[in-house]
């Protein structure tokens, strides 16, 4: 009998082993398979845009583009004669159209008096593409001109994936904002900023690092050796480099934890994505609560919780799914005009594109049967242009 349990015991799995060698394994295959889509010395680039989507983002019509371009203001014409514009010719466009005009309508930076806009993109449940809006958002306000810092706050780290930032193999020790907010040495906010191949956009990326932070800060709570308490430090590290952006957006943790705490209170505004099924929304009513009560305590310990305005956004929509339609209603008739009035459509075009880890600004038309496309970006931009006009309000701008 004796020998039957040792030869049991024997034959269990050890978890923790279990979990070490298939974390290296799964880790050792991405890599390779990273190596595959992008070779080593490869940098992600943004495609280039039509003169339609150009003028888009410059806000300017189509044939006023074609006559800036033919006075040398533009790319060159291709064999065809058509032009195709590069991030690069789209900022050098608006420059040109501000220097003669003077009056900083196409370039549409911060003016005195308006404020850093901070936006933290969260939810409690992970799947509700909340990675996704936050890095369409911040390739969105880029293009349109806005100095944007992306914060890839989430130790997982897909947004700073999609960016082009491995976390595995990229990002070093303290070159998160954990670097910056940590209790001990930490190092300027400045140090751990990176470009981005899009211009306008900055990053900070993430890794599991950020983790540390969840760990540390009870311990700093407890010895009191935190001159800065944990739910303000995300904000005074900030504070630090707004005069250089526009807009930060701030991609949380799926979780309740310290760091999102912090993101919270150095946010102007909250934007929550959900995904519109009875489950997520069950969780997310679960999460309201959790964050309601944990944020009036950061409130009598000090930290911030007004905001210029909080909007739930649903993602991952499929119109033609009945139950998915009437949740969005019931929704719609809870929260009223804190629901953003477009909605995310689900799409093979966006999940396709994350494939290969890029956006929808970056992958090909072409790639794609048309419809598909074009259904996802005309989505993608009512969402993001609605987002854009309640930043603008808030600056007081029309």
């Amino acid at each position: 009998m004796l020998q039957q349990r040792i030869q049991s015991l024997e034959e269990q799995e050890h978890l923790p082993s279990l979990l070490s060698a298939d974390a290296q394994e799964l880790a050792h295959q991405l890599q390779e398979h990273q190596k595959k889509i992008f070779s080593p010395t490869a940098q992600k680039t943004m495609r280039l845009f039509t003169p339609a989507e150009a003028a888009a983002f410059i806000g300017i019509g189509e044939g006023y583009l074609r006559q800036i371009a033919s006075e040398g203001h533009g790319p060159q014409p291709l064999s065809n004669g058509r032009r195709m514009y590069a991030v690069e010719d789209i900022d050098r466009i608006r420059h040109v159209l501000d220097e003669g005009a003077k009056t900083g309508k196409y370039i549409p930076h911060r003016r005195p008096g308006e404020k850093l806009q901070v936006i933290s993109v969260m939810n409690f449940k992970g799947g509700s593409g909340k990675t996704t809006t936050s890095a369409h958002l911040s390739q969105y306000l880029a293009l349109r001109g806005y100095r944007v810092l992306a914060v890839d706050l989430d130790p997982q780290a897909s947004l700073s994936a999609l960016f082009g930032h491995q976390p595995e193999l990229d990002v070093g020790e303290a070159e998160t904002l954990y670097g910056a907010i940590r209790y001990e040495n930490p190092r300027p906010i400045a140090d751990v900023v990176r470009s981005t191949y899009t211009t306008n956009l900055h990053l900070i990326p993430g890794n599991l690092e950020l983790m540390e932070f969840e760990h540390e800060t009870p311990k700093a709570m407890i010895g009191g050796s935190a001159e800065t308490l944990f739910f303000a430090r995300i904000g005074e590290v900030l504070s630090e480099i707004e005069s250089f952006y526009d807009i930060v957006v701030i991609d949380c943790p799926p979780q309740l934890g310290f760091l999102t705490m912090s993101a919270l209170c150095a946010a102007t505004s909250v934007l929550i994505t959900v995904h519109p099924q009875m489950l997520d929304v069950m969780s997310m009513s679960q999460f309201l609560s959790m964050t309601s009560d944990l944020m009036t305590v950061v409130e009598k310990a000090g930290g911030r919780t007004s905001y210029d305005w909080m909007r739930y956004l649903v993602t991952r929509f499929e119109p033609n799914d009945g139950p998915q339609s009437q949740m969005t209603g019931f929704m719609r008739a809870i929260f009223g005009n804190r629901m953003l009035q477009n909605a995310m459509v689900k799409s093979t075009a966006i999940s396709d594109a994350g494939v290969t880890k890029q956006t929808l600004y970056e992958v090909e038309r072409s790639q794609f049967i048309r419809g598909t496309y074009d259904r996802a970006m005309d989505s993608l931009s009512l969402v993001n242009a609605e987002i854009e006009e309640m930043i603008r309000k808030v600056w007081g701008r029309k």
